[in-house]
């Protein structure tokens, strides 16, 4: 399917980015709003956009994002900014009549301690991990609101839950970033600066799965063909790497020849943390991008748009 009206909230984050160009490539009409025009927050705002573009589907990869220092820092900010774009986004959605809508969500809605591979089923059935709780229980929310108007109204709104994700447009702040951008960060600077050692925190142990953001885009746009169902289903690569592992890839791809020192005073956050995707796979979907060809591509756009525009 091609030519529909569809806006992508949250267009110029490094998800609603991956999207945007699988969905140009397809011949649809992507609409983008700035948040400079139309504050996510601002529940008039977006309800007067909506009902004046009405579009035939709707995307939603927008969200206030971060690792586990960003996180466990600003709760608040979190909770509250998560919990305002999705309410104001998809009950306006339904206000405007927009029948379509796929949540983007989070690998960490799941319990801390979770059977592994984990299942769709396994929402709920625990506690969640305590650094990113705040975050978690906002993405929850988005999928139970997902259901109710689902149940309620019969809109046909899904949620997909993607692993950890990587690529252009990622946020390499370290203030704020993810592991593996932050990683990429850390072992360039070191590289440069011919520093003996790279600090990681933690122990190095947890198990992480990682999947490139122009995969998941595919496979979002691929449950918006194909997925039409109450229960949010999984998007990841299917296959696991220790942020030890994911440490010694970065610093091969990006050359650095120094040592690796782990700060176990540091949180490890969840032991591990692998998606059971075959139900997404089975319905055709697979993943095209290996890590280390993934991370190779992510520090090759991290040299040419942070480095580059910081000299």
């Amino acid at each position: 399917m091609s030519g529909r009206r569809i806006w992508v909230a949250g267009h110029k984050g490094m998800v609603g980015s991956a999207i945007v160009r699988q969905l140009e490539k397809s011949g649809d009409d992507v609409l983008k709003v700035d948040r400079s025009i139309v504050d996510l927050r601002n529940q008039i705002a977006v309800e007067v956009w909506l009902k004046q573009n009405r579009p035939d589907a709707i995307l939603f990869a927008a969200a206030k994002v971060g690792g586990i220092y960003a996180n466990d820092t600003f709760p608040a900010d979190f909770i509250y900014d998560n919990l305002a774009i999705e309410t104001n986004i998809i009950h306006s959605a339904h206000s405007a009549n927009v029948d379509r809508l796929v949540f983007l969500g989070s690998s960490c809605i799941y319990p801390k301690f979770a059977p592994q591979p984990i299942r769709e089923e396994a929402l709920l059935t625990g506690p969640l991990e305590p650094t990113n709780e705040w975050y978690a229980i906002a993405k929850i929310a988005g999928i139970k609101l997902c259901q109710a108007y689902r149940k309620q109204y019969g809109r046909r709104f899904i949620s997909v839950m993607p692993c950890n994700l990587y690529g252009p447009n990622d946020n390499f702040d370290l203030t704020t970033s993810h592991v593996l951008p932050a990683l990429i960060r850390k072992f360039h600077e070191a590289k440069n600066q011919k520093a003996p050692e790279v600090v990681i925190w933690g122990t190095g142990a947890p198990l992480r799965e990682f999947l490139h953001v122009d995969d998941l885009a595919r496979g979002v746009i691929f449950c918006l063909d194909n997925y039409d169902e109450d229960t949010h289903i999984n998007c990841g690569a299917g296959s696991e790497i220790s942020i030890r592992g994911l440490a010694e890839t970065v610093s091969r791809v990006v050359g650095y020849e120094g040592s690796l020192v782990f700060d176990t005073t540091k949180p490890d956050g969840t032991p591990r943390k692998l998606m059971d995707s075959g139900r997404l796979r089975a319905m055709g979907w697979t993943p095209d991008i290996s890590l280390e060809e993934g991370i190779a591509g992510a520090y090759q756009w991290y040299l040419a748009n942070v480095v580059s525009n910081a000299t």
